[in-house]
């Protein structure tokens, strides 16, 4: 048996190196199926090295060298077992891997609507027609003209607000706005599937996510955990906001261009104010926004925002001598993670803490004060809600497990 030489099926897909939590894991994918399973960092040592050349005998000697532990025939036995079961062996039949999680249903509070009916196709020919603007001329140009697009549109600031604020008593201009808004994410959308169709990434959908109190338009592309450059999974994931920003760039010049204050005016300003307020939310670090696909892709993490909070509750169960603690996370990983639990903690109730703001002023009078903690309760709820429904369906075997090993 050790004398063999098994063989990693080529097209099999093999992410990076992650963390989630305190290990190191990568993912893998089988374009054939669309089937995903996640291997810890010793079994994929061993996948790394079934080249078809290598025997079992000399990978065991690499992995001895690497481990300090030999692999005997009940592991080699275990080990091809799950792999050719999975079928990413050469000479295995293509098939889906078992146990694969289902899409959840879609309820009240979180669920999503496919949009485009063959969005594969619609990505293709919209790629062919874009290549002009994937020339690093184009881009450079680009990036000039947006850096000073903000800097005006943060020059003008004042102005600008005052425009949307104008707006308040103009119903179908204010519509008018907010429906170029919305327009302006579906292409927001569209340009994540040209980058990642670009960079070598396969779109496969796109259409309404909501989890309330948010809704949103989204765009899949099913490989870009997989690209073998983490500057293409950055650029994939912040070309939204690029695209948002260079939408803008007409409105902007005419805005310019028209000087002392006219009837467009305000209309303008305002598009101009929301618009690039919108995209530029976009980068904020928080699940499930652009920006924090952004930080997950430069520190190399995977679930992050879920492991922030195993951490911070492991954190503070130790202060309280109850639980495990932190001990088994390597410093650089308590610092990943401990920050990111404290910075989106400090992120969330300043956004909290400006919605209450701004509600207060839409309600006048006496409850004007319930208004300002409106955000938070709604918040609250949904949590609470959410925990409870995962807590029921994983009590009564509801929830199936994803089987990864």
């Amino acid at each position: 048996m050790l004398q063999g030489r098994p063989q990693l099926r080529p097209d099999i897909l093999v992410s990076r190196p992650l963390t989630r939590g305190p290990a190191r894991i990568h993912l893998l994918l089988d374009p054939q199926t669309g089937a995903r399973m996640e291997v810890a960092a010793k079994v994929h040592f061993v996948m790394d090295r079934l080249d078809g050349v290598r025997t079992l005998d000399e990978i065991g000697d690499d992995y001895a060298a690497q481990y300090g532990v030999r692999l005997g025939e009940p592991q080699w036995r275990q080990l091809l077992g799950l792999l050719y079961g999975r079928r990413l062996l050469v000479g295995t039949a293509h098939g889906t891997m078992p146990e694969q999680t289902e899409r959840p249903r879609s309820s009240l509070l979180e669920g999503r609507i496919e949009l485009v009916p063959d969005t594969p196709a619609l990505i293709d020919r919209l790629h062919r027609a874009t290549g002009f603007a994937r020339r690093p001329l184009f881009l450079a140009l680009l990036l000039l003209l947006l850096v000073a697009q903000l800097a005006g549109i943060a020059a003008h600031l004042p102005a600008l607000a005052a425009s949307a604020a104008s707006l308040r008593h103009e119903p179908p201009a204010l519509l008018a706005v907010a429906a170029a808004v919305w327009v302006s994410m579906a292409l927001h959308e569209l340009a994540h599937g040209l980058v990642g169709r670009a960079a070598g990434g396969r779109v496969t959908e796109i259409g309404v996510r909501w989890r309330l109190p948010m809704a949103y338009l989204y765009c899949e592309v099913e490989n870009v955990r997989f690209f073998p450059r983490r500057r293409h999974q950055v650029a994939t994931a912040g070309a939204g906001v690029l695209a948002n920003l260079a939408l803008l760039l007409p409105v902007y010049f005419v805005w310019l261009l028209l000087g002392e204050p006219t009837r467009t005016h305000p209309v303008l300003g305002a598009l101009l104010l929301i618009g690039a307020g919108a995209g530029l939310v976009n980068l904020l670090p928080l699940s499930p926004l652009d920006g924090y696909k952004i930080l997950e892709f430069l520190l190399g993490t995977a679930q992050l925002a879920t492991e922030s909070r195993r951490f911070a509750v492991l954190a503070a169960s130790r202060l309280v001598r109850r639980g495990p603690g932190v001990g088994t996370y390597p410093a650089r990983l308590r610092l990943v993670y401990g920050g990111y639990a404290l910075g989106s903690t400090v992120l969330t109730g300043a956004l909290l803490a400006v919605l209450g703001l701004f509600c207060r002023q839409l309600v006048p009078g006496g409850y004007a004060w319930f208004a300002g903690i409106l955000p938070l309760l709604v918040l609250t709820g949904i949590l609470a809600f959410r925990t409870w429904r995962t807590t029921r369906t994983t009590t009564t075997g509801g929830t199936r497990k994803s089987g990864k090993k």
